[in-house]
């Protein structure tokens, strides 16, 4: 496969320009970002990209494995941080144990390889990073790996979450108030077809895990208590109010939680079809999420309270399918929602 860039206008959603294709390979969602440079950084299939804000390619690379790399993470020098993907992909599944991934640092400027670290085992997650520590999700286990200029080294410390059987692996991470965010039961999401309602194959309840970064202490809290869940993307964490946002895609439940030192409790929680990431408000304390209505075949945005759970504001988007992958917050109060099929720009009032 190969990717390409398009830059639209914030209003209107017309197509302004587009780079030429860019080379690519297996395929899987990658990643998009801005450089501290002004440049568009690129992570898609096997390889990486730079770009101009103009869209003209400036450099590209070869990544060392032919599998795909599921974005990147920037750390503050600049550097880019990217990992390959080994589970299961559509037309491509595989089983447990996977290939152990592999960490592939690249300078930003010739996207040179200047570091690689072998990871103990498989990981199907997005990476996460907090200054210069990069958080791997591992199939089994949280880790943790300091990068120093020069080199990345791995904490001989990890967390194991993966503890009850028929307990699946765990997705991206949220790293906030001191500890890591994630959703387990991932296996499934290969089999996507417009919605992930039924298609996890875990046996044991999705959970919310919580790994503390000081000690790696694991606490494992349940979304719905139901069998078959499966996500693809992290939860919200608000830190000002000590709120998490969770969810299970598989059985279409959206639930908050409180928190604080000691443990995480139930605050509310209601039936909903979604599946991306989610926008927060910090201050407002307004949730974007979404929920993909099976019956009429739309994606609908809902935004609610996330202190209390309560519906502000809904509305139908472009989308015939559920969206599993980014939104993106606007500067006129209003934000993009994407899916594969389609972007949409939503307004509050």
């Amino acid at each position: 496969a190969v990717s390409w860039i398009e830059r639209i206008d914030p209003v209107t959603l017309e197509a302004l320009s587009a780079s030429e294709k860019l080379p690519g390979g297996p395929a899987w969602p990658g990643g998009l970002a801005v450089h501290d440079n002004g440049d568009l950084h690129v992570v898609f299939g096997n390889h990486a990209h730079r770009l101009n804000r103009q869209l003209q390619l400036r450099a590209s690379r070869e990544l060392p494995r032919r599998r795909p790399y599921n974005s990147f993470v920037t750390l503050p020098d600049g550097h880019l941080v990217a990992k390959d993907f080994s589970g299961s992909r559509p037309g491509a599944e595989a089983s447990e144990p996977f290939p152990a991934t592999q960490l592939v640092v690249l300078e930003p400027e010739k996207l040179a390889v200047v570091a690689t670290l072998d990871l103990p085992e498989a990981s199907i997650a997005r990476l996460s990073a907090d200054g210069d520590d990069v958080y791997v999700v591992g199939t089994t286990a949280l880790w943790r790996a300091r990068w120093n200029g020069a080199s990345l080294e791995l904490d001989q410390r990890h967390a194991t979450y993966r503890q009850l059987e028929g307990q699946g692996f765990g997705w991206d991470a949220v790293i906030a108030d001191g500890s890591a965010w994630f959703l387990d039961n991932g296996e499934g999401t290969h089999r996507f077809a417009g919605t992930l309602r039924g298609v996890g194959v875990a046996t044991a309840p999705l959970h919310l895990v919580r790994v503390r970064l000081d000690d790696f202490r694991v606490s494992l809290t349940e979304i719905c208590g139901l069998a078959g869940g499966v996500v693809a993307n992290p939860p919200v964490v608000d830190d000002q109010r000590k709120i998490v946002v969770g969810f299970d895609s598989g059985n279409g439940v959206l639930a908050g939680f409180t928190y604080d030192d000691v443990a995480v409790r139930p605050l509310w929680s209601y039936p909903q079809n979604h599946g991306s990431h989610m926008l927060w408000y910090a201050d407002s304390g307004e949730l974007v999420s979404a929920h993909h209505d099976v019956e009429r075949g739309v994606e609908q945005v809902v935004v609610r309270d996330i202190t209390t759970g309560a519906e502000k504001a809904r509305v139908d988007t472009a989308s015939p399918i559920q969206s599993v992958v980014f939104p993106a917050c606007g500067t006129r109060r209003d934000f993009y929602w994407c899916s594969m099929l389609a972007v949409s720009r939503v307004s509050v009032s």
